[in-house]
C-alpha cells in the first residue's frame, strides 16, 4: 500500500518524517502544499477520515494563521468556511499529514507512533 505524505519540502519536520518513512520502508508519494495545494474536497476527505476536530488541521504556529488572527476567528466560523480557508493556502495546513489506506494521521510524532505500534 502506498501512503500519501502531505507536507512542505522546506519544512524540517516534514523532512524528518520522510526519513522516518524511508527507514521503515514505507512506500509513499509526497504532496507539497506549495506546489500541489490540497483542494477543499481532499481536505474535507482527510478531515472526515481522521475523526479529529477540524482545528487540528490548522498550522497554529504558522505566520499566516497569526497574521489572520485565526485563533480568535475560527470559533465563529462554520465548518465549511474553515475548509474553504484551509484550501485557500496550503501553508495554513498543519503538516505533515499522512494518508495510509483509510487512516489519516496528523503530525510527525503521531505518524511515528502510528507505525511503531
Amino acid at each position: 500500500m502506498k501512503a500519501l505524505l502531505i507536507g512542505y519540502k522546506s519544512c524540517s519536520t516534514c523532512k524528518k518524517t520522510e526519513k522516518f518513512l524511508e527507514e521503515k520502508k514505507i512506500d509513499y508519494k509526497f504532496q507539497d502544499v506549495k506546489e500541489e495545494k490540497p483542494e477543499k474536497d481532499q481536505i474535507k476527505d482527510l478531515y472526515e477520515k481522521s475523526g479529529l476536530e477540524i482545528k487540528k488541521f490548522f498550522n497554529t504556529s504558522g505566520q499566516i494563521y497569526r497574521k489572520l488572527n485565526l485563533k480568535d476567528k475560527l470559533k465563529d466560523m462554520t465548518e465549511d468556511e474553515k475548509l474553504d480557508l484551509l484550501a485557500s493556502d496550503g501553508m495554513l495546513l498543519k503538516r505533515p499529514i499522512l494518508l495510509y489506506g483509510d487512516d489519516v494521521v496528523v503530525g510527525r510524532l503521531n505518524i511515528e507512533k502510528y507505525f511503531d505500534k
